[in-house]
């Protein structure tokens, strides 16, 4: 079962971050419906939400909150940015899985 919560709200957003300051990690998925390599990057997102279930899995709809993009540099779908204790440490920009797997093990394995 998918362990990815979508981000609906500015509010919900800024209670993620504050959440992962605690040394927790995050990986976010800024998408779009529109987005035809955020439709194929989707099942690989969801399947390493189950595999690394220390990391928190996020969506974020661009469309949807277009501050919460901005305010994280992202220019381009998909990007997937990783926070370590809130704050931003890296990110992947389009559909390659083999970095997004990388981010993921990175942070998985932070404060270890």
């Amino acid at each position: 079962m998918s362990q990815v919560v979508h981000v609906g709200s500015v509010e919900e957003w800024k209670a993620a971050i504050a959440e992962s300051r605690g040394g927790k990690a995050l990986i976010v998925d800024f998408t779009a419906t529109w987005c035809g390599p955020c439709k194929l990057m989707a099942p690989i997102f969801e399947k390493l939400s189950i595999d690394f279930p220390e990391v928190k899995f996020l969506k974020v709809d661009v469309d949807e909150l277009q501050a919460v993009a901005a305010e994280c540099g992202v220019r381009a779908m998909p990007t997937f940015v990783g926070f370590y204790n809130g704050e931003q440490v890296d990110s992947v920009v389009g559909a390659d899985q083999g970095k997004l797997r990388k981010l993921v093990i990175t942070l998985a394995t932070k404060g270890k």
